[in-house]
Parts: C-alpha cells; structure tokens; sequence
C-alpha cells in the first residue's frame, strides 16, 4: 500500500537555509523513490486551516518512505536545513 509524506511550513525563519535545503532535499527524496504530488500555498483553506506551504509526496509503502528519510542524503539535506523553518512532518498510509 501507498504513503505520503506531508510537511507543512508553520514559518520560514531563513530562505536561504530552506533553498540549501531544497536543492539538496529534491533529488534524494526522488532516488529514493518519492513522487512530488503537490507542493505549494493552498488554494482555499477552509475550518481551522491554516495558509501554510505544504508538500505531498508519494511513496509505494510507509517504509519506502521512513527510508527515505532516515536515508544519508535526506539527513545531509536536514542537517542544511538546520533551525531555517517550524514545520510539521509526517508520513501517513494511503487509504
């Protein structure tokens, strides 16, 4: 069964921290198998939600995605990262 991860920027405290880490975060979450579904601002934002960026990626299985994270490129990309945004990441099975 599927996954997606989903992160949700709470707040960017340092563009250039979050650009170190996307050109780094982009191609080991793709060598490890993730899709780039969406990623963006949202369209409408409707209840409590919030007008957050927000990316969804897609893996084949949960543990693909785990990998994914836990794998050496990704944690390179964490580590450029740094204290550059709050976000909430989490990885969830496909319906």
């Amino acid at each position: 069964m599927g996954a997606y991860w989903i992160s949700i920027y709470r707040e960017i405290r340092d563009q250039a921290k979050l650009d170190a880490y996307a050109e780094l975060a982009g191609p080991a979450i793709r060598e490890a198998g993730g899709t780039f579904l969406a990623r963006g601002m949202p369209a409408a934002a409707y209840e409590d939600g919030l007008v957050e960026r927000t990316v969804l990626i897609g893996f084949d299985s949960v543990d693909a995605a785990v990998a994914a994270h836990e794998s050496p490129a990704y944690q390179e990309a964490l580590a450029a990262l740094g204290d550059g945004v709050v976000r909430d990441m989490r990885i969830i099975e496909a319906a």
